[in-house]
């Protein structure tokens, strides 16, 4: 009998497969012929973990076409483009020197066109990091610290986009103030809960709601403040009483020849994962693409709900398949190794054990909770995430660890690498945040 396992990698590869952005750039851009048409030159930047593939989509419909195209992709991608193309290595999850020299050329470019050109932008995940372009008296090293800062203490990515727009020469529609007043497309392949384009990337071509006041107020709010550099303190004040000028918000005229279309996101990827489980035979249900909040307590949720079904047959019958998708937290208190997805496995691990109980052998392998990233990077790791069912923390106990410790020091990646747990893709070249499978036999 096929184990869970095996049914939930297959469901976690099929979603990822979904979202190959190659697949995606070509067959919008072929579903919308007219949309290139422009008075003047076709220019491109593309940026982001999906870049790659978002740059071969285009390139497979009018090579041709395009006057020039520069490119950002993270350090260990593999790109082939036009000689009359750049390509900048930028550094994710910490921005590096590439990075901000291909960020500046994007300037020169937007800084360059005519009302009769036109930008084609395409945007994915990881592009705040690696496109940034920090303001004249900031370090890149500040960014570092600031980043750093706001990460370990938990930020989402609304509060973590809030500050670094508030940082940035392109962040927060500042790229399509600087285009216009060429026309500029955007594409995009989300990596932000709910699709909100202010998010994603940062939004570069985007109008920004928030202000000076409330990057402030974010760092504050966290309890940063303290641990972020003074030159970053001192440019957002001088921002805050207007001594420079504020990120275009979504009424400004600069957005007035921005046209931004999502290509593929979380619930892309969910509905590809269901379509496999219904394939398998179970009774599926996308519980919800918009999952947040501390990645262990929504392990144990999903914990819950797996349990729920296999002893009660609600709210699906118990050979069933239950998707959620979204974008996990995690607060930095130990020192341990791990991401988001290992740690909300490790969550959901626990549960199931208290939830199981001892002497329940037959039913702890009968559900399981497997969590993974779409771009098969789960924080500082090799990993894209991880497996449980009701006998890992017995198994985790006889190998000499105490799963509880571990939760508790951010220590996820050695218990399962140990256990051989660990969900392997390797980089995947997409991005549209996290699919967590709970799957009940």
């Amino acid at each position: 009998m096929t184990s869970l396992r095996e049914h939930a990698l297959s469901c976690i590869h099929a979603a990822i497969a979904a979202v190959d952005p190659e697949r995606l750039t070509h067959e919008w851009l072929t579903g919308h012929p007219n949309i290139l048409d422009c008075n003047g030159q076709i220019h491109f930047v593309a940026v982001g973990k999906a870049a790659a593939g978002m740059v071969r989509g285009t390139l497979a419909v009018a090579a041709d076409r395009v006057a020039r195209g520069i490119v950002i992709v993270p350090e260990e991608t593999e790109i082939d483009a036009p000689v009359r193309f750049e390509v900048y290595r930028g550094g994710h999850p910490v921005p590096n020197e590439e990075g901000v020299r291909g960020a500046q050329a994007i300037l020169d470019l937007a800084e360059s066109l005519g009302e009769g050109d036109l930008l084609l932008t395409l945007l994915s995940g990881g592009g705040s990091s690696l496109m940034t372009l920090p303001p004249e008296g900031i370090s890149l090293d500040a960014i570092h610290q600031t980043t750093d800062a706001l990460l370990r203490a938990g930020a989402d990515i609304r509060q973590l986009n809030t500050v670094r727009k508030h940082l940035d020469r392109l962040k927060g529609g500042r790229l399509a103030r600087a285009a216009s007043p060429a026309r500029t497309l955007a594409l995009v392949l989300s990596d932000v809960v709910g699709d909100r384009l202010d998010a994603i990337a940062s939004g570069p071509v985007s109008g920004d709601p928030t202000t000076y006041e409330d990057a402030l107020q974010t760092l504050d709010q966290l309890g940063v403040a303290d641990a972020t550099p003074n030159a970053v303190h001192d440019h957002l004040e001088r921002g805050r009483v207007g001594e420079m000028d504020e990120s275009p918000d979504p009424g400004d005229p600069a957005f007035e020849r921005v046209e931004t279309h999502v290509i593929g996101n979380n619930r892309t990827a969910a509905e590809a994962a269901r379509d496999e489980a219904e394939r398998l035979g179970y009774d599926t249900m996308i519980l919800s693409t918009m999952i947040t909040g501390e990645a262990r307590n929504v392990g144990r949720v999903l914990a819950g709900i797996g349990v729920d079904i296999l002893r009660t047959g609600t709210p699906l019958a118990p050979h069933a398949c239950v998707i959620a998708g979204g974008e996990t937290t995690v607060a930095v208190v130990g020192n341990g190794k791990g991401g988001r997805n290992q740690e909300l496995t490790l969550g959901a691990a626990i549960a199931l054990d208290e939830l199981l109980g001892e002497g329940s052998k037959g039913a702890n392998e009968r559900v399981l909770v497997a969590s993974a990233g779409t771009d098969g990077i789960d924080g500082p790791t090799d990993a894209a995430g991880a497996v449980a069912d009701g006998e890992t923390v017995t198994r985790a106990l006889q190998s000499g660890f105490d799963p509880a410790r571990s939760l508790a020091d951010n220590d996820a990646y050695p218990l399962f690498r140990t256990l051989g747990d660990l969900i392997e893709t390797g980089p995947t070249g997409t991005n549209v945040m996290d699919l967590a499978v709970v799957l009940t036999r």
